[in-house]
């Protein structure tokens, strides 16, 4: 391998570790603060291109946050710079659960104050984000539009189904209203995957589907079961971690693999962590079979993204390249800037915000990131220390 391969991917593994170390507050805030490292710091990408990406994982099931980081990856270094993206990321709060599923009976945070904190923390980011991604993706009043009705409806109709339909529609609005309003100056970006490789990996997808369901009713492996149980889920989810939740509740709880105790106390760790809920995966699988069943647990409902990130993105370039894409582009990323405004109040503001020095502590956070441009991964410092510091002086 090339020297400059190599510090490629070591560049994407220190920015993603970085990541994986501090990005706390769900999928939304993933994708805030990976606008900030990505796109505003190191302009690994445009704005365009990052939305496009969003709006595309969007569509696809598993974790959305993920997945975008999964293909920026990609789009830096390769199959390899998507899985260091993805290892970076990830691997932080995987180590974490594992932990704590071997010591959950005596080590619980779910009580601590620094959590409460994070979530603080995660409203200020989410919302510097969305300011950004609004100016971009949203200039006129029609695309403004489209994302007010779609925050809307999301706060309503909460369910990864209504968003799937929101996204939807909203590309049939942008079909029909901006088709001949895109521009011709879309940048394109490289990536070194072809159409038969992409296809090739839907075709995986597809066989594994059907032939785990088969090779776990033949064998007698835990390993197996658990490995067709988290890739199933992970093929088959839309609208993130939270959804996984009693999906893997009913595949896991009444067979026996854990009581709903042991269910329930990993999940409210697996919040307490930063990157994907997907680890959520990690801690069930080593109550189940150890550190082992948590590897396979981690691969298993994790594998799918890569394999749906493979097959989209070699199509994605070219098919940005025509006006028809472009107006239906320009309609879904206006939806899914609405759709992060329903998930900035749900759950967001709603889990974060309980008062006013919860609020003058977020304006605070705000301000320092917006204003005097302070990174993100400091004001996660900043805020923690800033809560304790709110919490001494309000006794």
């Amino acid at each position: 391998m090339q020297k400059n391969n190599l510090r490629t991917l070591w560049e994407i593994l220190l920015a993603s570790t970085k990541l994986g170390l501090t990005s706390f507050g769900g999928p939304v805030a993933h994708l805030a603060y990976f606008k900030e490292e990505y796109i505003d710091r190191r302009k690994w990408l445009d704005d365009r291109t990052y939305a496009d990406i969003i709006a595309i994982c969007q569509f696809l099931p598993g974790p959305a946050s993920s997945q975008v980081g999964i293909s920026i990856g990609m789009l830096r270094g390769g199959l390899l710079g998507g899985l260091v993206s993805w290892f970076g990321f990830t691997i932080p709060s995987v180590i974490v659960l594992i932990v704590f599923a071997l010591l959950y009976q005596t080590f619980t945070l779910d009580d601590a104050s620094f959590i409460h904190s994070l979530k603080i923390v995660a409203a200020a980011v989410v919302l510097h984000a969305l300011i950004g991604l609004g100016k971009k993706l949203t200039p006129d009043k029609t695309r403004l539009a489209i994302a007010i009705i779609a925050a809307s409806i999301m706060l309503l109709y909460p369910t990864a189904w209504m968003q799937i339909l929101i996204i939807l529609g909203a590309g049939l609005v942008g079909l029909k209203l901006f088709t001949h309003q895109v521009g011709t100056n879309v940048q394109p970006f490289h990536i070194n995957i072809s159409k038969k490789l992409g296809l090739t990996s839907l075709g995986i997808l597809i066989g594994l589907l059907i032939l785990l369901p088969i090779l776990n009713r033949f064998t007698d492996n835990p390993l197996v079961a658990i490995f067709d149980t988290f890739f199933r889920v992970g093929s088959l989810v839309f609208g993130g971690g939270h959804v996984v939740l009693p999906m893997i509740e009913r595949e896991l709880v009444p067979t026996g693999f854990l009581t709903a105790n042991e269910f329930l106390a990993g999940y409210g760790m697996a919040q307490a962590v930063p990157g994907p809920l997907f680890t959520f995966s990690s801690y069930l699988g080593t109550m189940m079979e150890g550190v082992l069943g948590a590897v396979v647990a981690t691969i298993g409902i994790f594998l799918p993204s890569f394999l749906l990130i493979i097959a989209a993105l070699p199509f994605l370039n070219e098919l940005r390249k025509r006006a028809s894409f472009q107006g239906i582009l320009m309609g879904v990323n206006a939806s899914v800037v609405g759709i992060l405004l329903a998930a900035f109040y749900d759950p967001v503001i709603k889990s974060s915000i309980l008062s006013a020095s919860d609020f003058a502590l977020a304006v605070i956070l705000f301000g320092l990131l917006n204003i005097w441009k302070v990174p993100a991964w400091l004001i996660v410092i900043l805020g923690v220390i800033g809560g304790y510091v709110l919490q001494v002086i309000t006794i």
